[in-house]
């Protein structure tokens, strides 16, 4: 039953002002606060219960995520779940505004003041308006998230790590909208360690001919001496694998994204690594998604035009040690071809990768996130389920940690038009192995008392070996490149930029 209400006659204007903004105070504190002391004890009870089931959730999950961080964010990543927050945010906003309405009605404004009054009404006003307003925003961007999940990863198949790791092929389309990777312009496949995150970045170049496929596959049946034909010239390369697959659909009866699953089934039989899931990027719009998270920042040793090509030069990316790139400079960094090789553009888009994984943190996705995964609906395609969403955030944000290495398929190592496929295989084999052996000779996984391994200047021993890992093979002395430095031995990153 509603408390009495009572006789404030009695008391002193200064002490009944007090009063007031006391109430409104324990109400921003602790909900249902003021009812308890001054109104309906069951409506303040009610509103205490509230608080207590939200308080327990979050710290079960906080908890949840100190134990299982991967199956936590899983859990709240997924659509369902992120539109029941959205809607209990609204509640609460709804709910946390009459309690505010009501603590202002017990203050009995109209035994005030005039400006006493006045003042306790712009109280009432401000709270409401910040803590509703902080409530609304928070639902907005859960629904951002909600959309951006749905949007971008699918429900597709939850694909096991193999021996170990998770090999996602990342492709970037250097394109128009209307026709998103229609050619990937750049092909890395980044190898990651299912423990530790540790990544290796196996570049291929986009020239590399004469492809073979994994057999059995219906690519493989059409091109069994690899990916050539007479005279094909540029259309038998790597990257036109994408433009074939996608004009010959009925070669994949029922599949929806032919281009993707011919281009990793080529990688596959390149590199001898089990592609679990791919991510298509669209270049040109690569630039709104740096832009969304400010940025990045690069050592960069030999300056870069703008522009080039079919177009004039319009500038330069100039050398210089903390170059901060935005978006427009960053993705012209990463594809500017005038004045360079292919290869040493690889060499560049493998530090715009690095940096965008060394220095994204969470406050800046948080903080930036309307931001980011608008830009990202509209760059990113992938088949990651939103199941294994929780799980690269988790390997990402342990990879942070640690420097990255990688092996480029290049020359003088390898010669893109005639490819020895059975040295690549076994150059990407000594790269993982190398990689893994940090963590096994001690480094803890922290990067501080390992080195980046040089992965393709070594010569093989066994250039028809498989992919298979061979932590033995790899060397037991102490590497005295920097950390920091992803080194490939071929085309030398740290001389064109570090991250």
């Amino acid at each position: 039953m509603p408390q009495e209400k009572p006789d404030l006659r009695n008391l002193r204007e200064p002490v009944r002002f007090k009063r007031a903004l006391t109430l409104l105070l324990m109400t921003l504190v602790l909900p249902g606060s003021a009812q308890i002391v001054a109104g309906s004890r069951k409506a303040g009870r009610w509103a205490w219960r509230v608080v207590a089931g939200l308080v327990a959730i979050v710290i079960f999950f906080v908890l949840l995520g100190l134990i299982w961080r991967s199956g936590t964010i899983n859990i709240l990543a997924r659509p369902g779940t992120l539109r029941i927050v959205q809607v209990l945010l609204i509640l609460l906003a709804l709910g946390w505004a009459a309690l505010f309405v009501d603590a202002y009605r017990l203050g009995q404004p109209l035994m005030l003041e005039r400006n006493h009054r006045l003042t306790a009404s712009i109280l009432d006003g401000v709270l409401i308006f910040v803590v509703v307003g902080a409530l609304i925003y928070a639902s907005v961007i859960v629904n951002t998230q909600r959309d951006f999940v749905a949007s971008v990863f699918g429900s597709g198949e939850k694909s096991k790590a193999e021996k170990g790791r998770y090999n996602v092929l990342l492709m970037g389309g250097d394109s128009g909208a209307d026709r998103i990777g229609t050619r990937p312009d750049s092909l890395t496949v980044a190898s990651i360690d299912a423990d530790t995150g540790r990544t290796v970045l196996v570049g291929l170049p986009r020239n590399l001919a004469k492809v073979p496929f994994p057999a059995g596959t219906a690519m493989a049946k059409q091109f069994p001496e690899g990916f050539r034909w007479k005279n094909c010239g540029t259309e038998c390369l790597l990257n036109a694998v994408y433009t074939y697959a996608v004009n010959h659909k009925n070669l994949f009866p029922g599949n929806p994204n032919p281009g993707e699953t011919a281009t990793t089934q080529a990688v596959e039989a390149v590199t001898g690594l089990k592609i679990n899931y791919f991510v298509l990027i669209d270049l040109a719009g690569f630039r709104d998604l740096l832009n969304a998270v400010g940025g990045i920042t690069l050592d960069i040793g030999k300056r870069v035009p703008i522009g080039g090509g079919s177009s004039p030069i319009k500038g330069y990316i100039e050398a210089g040690k903390n170059q901060h790139l935005d978006g427009y400079h960053a993705l012209w960094f990463a594809r500017s071809r005038a004045e360079s090789s292919d290869y040493e553009r690889m060499a560049r888009q493998k530090c715009v990768m690095s940096a965008m994984l060394n220095q994204l943190s969470p406050q800046t996705v948080l903080t930036k996130f309307q931001g980011i995964a608008s830009a990202s609906k509209e760059v990113v395609k992938t088949s990651i389920p939103a199941s294994e969403l929780g799980t690269f955030t988790d390997l990402a944000l342990d990879a942070k940690k640690l420097p990255v290495s990688s092996f480029s398929a290049v020359p003088p190592l390898i010669h893109t038009g005639d490819p020895d496929f059975a040295l690549i295989r076994t150059k990407v084999a000594e790269a993982i192995a190398k990689s893994e052996s940090l963590d096994k000779e001690g480094s803890g996984g922290d990067g501080k008392t390992s080195s980046t391994p040089s992965s393709s200047t070594s010569k093989s021993s066994n250039p028809s070996s498989s992919t298979t890992k061979k932590p033995s093979t790899a060397s037991t002395k102490k590497p005295t490149s920097s950390p920091t430095t992803p080194a490939t031995g071929v085309d030398d990153v740290a001389s064109i930029c570090k991250a």
